[in-house]
């Protein structure tokens, strides 16, 4: 067996309660926006994101700028993970690795299966990414009736899914590139590079300043500005003592917890969860496009988890974690169905200026999203009854 802890560190339980509380908050702030969008109001609640501020809409602000904060913290709690949490463990950090590129890879091949060769092949990321706050807020529902092993391995392998996403989002849904600036991009991060590694320089406030300077110089590239976020993650310093808040990277990370999951988060779910329902919504949803996300979210999560796990522990390569059995492994893959904000976030960048489209699409998630999350909860309740 691989031995995943079975009580949890005390920066692991600030995270998850976070996480799961954003995740309640994400559900309001969602159906607040349906609501207002599908009533009197609506076209002036839609008109209200489109309003400019600087040169840029304020939905691009939030999807550029706040999001680039979110990414972020995405990557100092990866950070964190590699060099001391369940990921520095090469033993376990190898099966949820192997779950998220199952649960990122299937999802993608149902969508490309429904799609190939259709202006809507773009959207084959969108069902990619696993959204860490909901599959924990459900997680947290079912309190102790769960191994404290599947809540690591979940954000571990959620966690792994987001670095996928990103990446993706860098190679394949990136525009036309303005080489001046990305080089620009790239000379701020090998600065804040040495500054960390030779110069051993631990005030955070230089890191910030040249972590703007770089979103600036990525904006203007072409290449995503949320990117930025990650990049800056990994180029400020960090302590290996898991509970140790000293070092920057963790006074970061430990600051960014709630306003990212209950200012940022929220923020990002009311300007993009605009949907407006029409009389045909249930046709938008029988497109190639909505049934490559609701299979591949709904159905690819699931398989691509449960046969790459199988696969890996049948042949010898990996354990199921202590406490863990293949039920959890199962829960766990339809939870990875939950999409939400990073396959809206994708959305937004695939199916960029055709609102017909973004908005089929972000019913899709939802409904596929709300789908995996019920028939989770459901399976991991009934079949841990007596654990």
């Amino acid at each position: 067996m691989q031995h995943f802890p079975q009580q949890l560190t005390q920066s692991f339980q600030h995270f998850f309660d976070s996480e799961k509380a954003g995740g309640i908050l994400l559900i309001l702030c969602t159906v607040l926006s349906l609501m207002l969008t599908n009533s009197e109001l609506g076209q002036q609640y839609l008109q209200l994101w489109h309003m400019s501020f600087a040169g840029l809409s304020l939905e691009l602000w939030i999807n550029d700028g706040l999001m680039a904060i979110f990414f972020l913290l995405i990557g100092l709690e990866l950070e964190r993970e590699l060099y001391s949490g369940e990921l520095s463990d090469f033993r376990n950090a190898l099966l949820p690795l192997i779950a998220a590129l199952g649960g990122t890879v299937a999802p993608a091949l149902l969508h490309f299966g429904f799609n190939a060769g259709a202006p809507t092949q773009a959207g084959i990321g969108i069902p990619m990414a696993t959204d860490i706050a909901f599959a924990l807020g459900v997680l947290a529902l079912l309190g102790k009736r769960i191994p404290s092993a599947l809540k690591v391995f979940v954000v571990a392998f959620a966690v792994i899914d987001d670095l996928c996403a990103i990446i993706v989002i860098a190679l394949f849904y990136t525009a036309t590139v303005n080489l001046t600036y990305l080089a620009l991009a790239m000379a701020i991060w090998l600065g804040l590079l040495a500054l960390n590694r030779k110069m051993r320089c631990m005030v955070l406030w230089p890191y910030l300043v040249g972590g703007i300077g770089m979103w600036i110089c990525m904006l203007l590239s072409g290449v995503h500005a949320t990117i930025a976020g990650v990049m800056l993650a990994f180029a400020i310093p960090f302590s290996a003592k898991s509970e140790d808040l000293e070092s920057p990277s963790h006074q970061l990370e430990h600051f960014l917890h709630k306003p990212v999951a209950f200012l940022i988060l929220p923020i990002f779910a009311l300007a993009n969860t605009a949907i407006a329902i029409g009389a045909d919504w249930a046709t938008s949803l029988s497109s190639a496009n909505s049934l490559g996300i609701m299979v591949g979210l709904s159905l690819g999560k699931p398989l691509g988890v449960s046969v790459c796990c199988a696969l890996a522990i049948v042949t010898g390569l990996c354990q199921l974690p202590t406490g863990m059995q293949w039920r959890h492994v199962v829960g766990a893959g339809i939870l990875g169905g939950i999409g939400f904000t990073m396959s809206i976030f994708i959305t937004n960048l695939a199916f960029a200026n055709q609102a017909e489209l973004i908005n089929a699409s972000k019913m899709a998630i939802l409904v596929a999203s709300l789908c995996a999350g019920f028939v989770g909860f459901i399976w991991l309740r009934f079949t841990s009854r007596h654990a």
